[in-house]
């Protein structure tokens, strides 16, 4: 049985922010969306990915707009739901790879991090566990921080209209000056309170986060 026999292509509906940003660390890396998926699968145990945030799939307000190529309405304009298209050995759900997906965005920034140890050499990649330990501790602490800072806002009344906005719904004071990485890992924190999927969002906050997400990309100073 050939190599391609053996894979199944999958089509991830997700969000075009989390898209954006899966794409632009794999081509920062050189690789392919579908090895950046498979390096999570096969380093990580499946509960582990299972347990993840998921970034869900996209509202119904998130479409992106392309040019259909072949079929009776070939050339036309059609807007479809953001996705990632990956190919990988069958049985995974879209769920699952979302998940992994987003592991590897947030290994990538540092919030996630992996312990390697060989015991039976004695070995411990990484030496100093105090101060591991340490850094994990203040990470979380900012995590919570953040999460009580956006689940307190109330929903503008508005649509996103200014950088006073968008920082508002994002959780950042009104003088905040978040780097682009920044930004990033605040979206996908809040964005797993806020998706109407996780039991505690709702689609009006989520909508003012997505635009709030593409106001301050756009509008950088």
């Amino acid at each position: 049985m050939t190599q391609s026999q053996n894979k199944t292509s999958y089509t991830i509906p997700c969000s075009s922010t989390f898209r954006d940003a899966v794409t632009e660390l794999a081509d920062r890396r050189r690789i392919n969306v579908a090895d950046m998926a498979r390096s999570v699968v096969l380093t990580l145990p499946k509960d582990t990915i299972s347990r993840f945030p998921d970034p869900g799939a996209p509202l119904a307000d998130d479409r992106e707009m392309i040019i259909l190529k072949s079929g009776t309405s070939k050339g036309r304009p059609w807007k479809r739901k953001p996705r990632l298209q990956v190919r990988l050995a069958p049985g995974y759900e879209e769920g699952f790879l979302r998940r992994a997906l987003n592991m590897a965005l947030a290994m990538d920034e540092g919030a996630v991090q992996i312990h390697v140890e060989a015991p039976e050499f004695g070995l411990e990649v990484e030496t100093q566990k105090n101060a591991r330990e340490t850094e994990r501790s203040l990470l979380e602490m900012e995590k919570l921080q953040s999460v009580v800072s956006v689940l307190v806002f109330e929903p503008l009344t508005h649509e996103v209209e200014t950088r006073a906005d968008a920082l508002y719904v994002m959780g950042y004071h009104a003088m905040a000056r978040p780097s682009a990485k920044d930004l990033r890992s605040r979206f996908r924190l809040v964005a797993t309170v806020h998706h109407p999927d996780s039991g505690y969002g709702s689609h009006e906050r989520m909508s003012q986060l997505n635009s709030a997400m593409e106001y301050l990309k756009k509008h950088r100073d």
